[in-house]
């Protein structure tokens, strides 16, 4: 049998051989912070995970202040920091710009086009055997003749009564315009305002189709009166109720629509125009009165 050796004694005053378990620095709060900071970083620059980001930017940038006391992270820690702090700056410049597209859009004008009831029927009228034969140059001359009716609206070139004025949610019709209907409106209630000296009350009948999701109140159509110089009167400015249908009551859910009469104080003898809104942001369109 073999005898077992025996270590060498250890002279005295020899310090203790190292233990390799503790003998390499530890860097493990550096790598933590690092890590959450560059997850941070790319969470927060993500429109859909923001939120995520802007919790782990904070806590790794608490990490990496605790990291760079200890030396054997200090380096990761720095750089932990660093990057935590240039994420939570790039993720703020996200986030506004994000937040200002949405309220552009939010609060940008609706595109309103114009179609006069003269085209409306040129357009039923047309075939597809016509629109075939129609050479380069008579496509020249109707996309001129189709610009210039874009300016159709305005209040120097107003659209005709029975033009189709159409925005996002809101397709608004003025069918007709009753001048000097004083006696009408006086009629329609007795507790009706007689109108101020100088004025004549009109009705104007106007039929809304709803056009956006779920339903909402033709009241979110406006119709006012412009003066020829250019002083703009509202339905709410006089105290009077307008002969039934009322416009402004009804309730529609898409594809729906409604007629009813909105009653307007105008100067006597005045020669101004109707401006429609079809919608909260839409834009004006100015109608003649006959």
């Amino acid at each position: 049998m073999s005898t077992p050796t025996t270590p060498a004694p250890v002279p005295p005053g020899t310090p203790p051989a190292p233990d390799p378990s503790t003998s390499r620095p530890r860097r493990t709060l550096g790598i933590i912070a690092l890590v959450t900071a560059i997850l941070g970083f790319l969470f927060a620059v993500i429109p859909g995970a923001m939120l995520v980001g802007w919790i782990l930017l904070p806590i790794a940038f608490v990490l990496a202040i605790v990291a760079m006391f200890q030396p054997p992270s200090r380096i990761l820690g720095i750089w932990a920091l660093v990057v935590s702090v240039l994420g939570g700056v790039i993720g703020a410049i996200v986030f506004v710009v994000l937040v200002a597209g949405a309220v552009d859009e939010a609060f940008s004008e609706d595109e309103v086009t114009v179609e006069t009831a003269a085209e409306a029927e040129d357009a039923e009228e047309e075939t597809e055997a016509e629109a075939a034969a129609q050479d380069e140059s008579q496509n020249e001359s109707e996309g001129e003749s189709e610009g210039a009716a874009g300016q159709v609206g305005t209040r120097d070139n107003p659209a005709p009564l029975g033009s189709v004025i159409t925005g996002e949610e809101w397709e608004v019709v003025i069918d007709a315009v009753q001048l000097d209907a004083t006696d009408a409106v006086m009629a329609a209630n007795q507790f009706n305002d007689p109108p101020a000296d100088g004025e004549a009350y009109l009705i104007v009948t106007v039929t809304t189709t709803y056009l956006g999701q779920d339903s909402s109140y033709d009241s979110m159509v406006d119709v006012d009166y412009v003066t020829a110089d250019g002083t703009v009167i509202t339905s709410s400015d006089n105290f009077a109720v307008a002969p039934e249908p009322e416009f402004g009551m009804t309730e529609l859910f898409t594809g729906a629509s409604s007629t009813g009469n909105i009653v307007l104080a105008a100067p006597l003898g005045d020669t101004g125009l109707l401006r429609v809104t079809p919608g909260l942001f839409a834009d004006d369109v100015f109608v003649a009165l006959n």
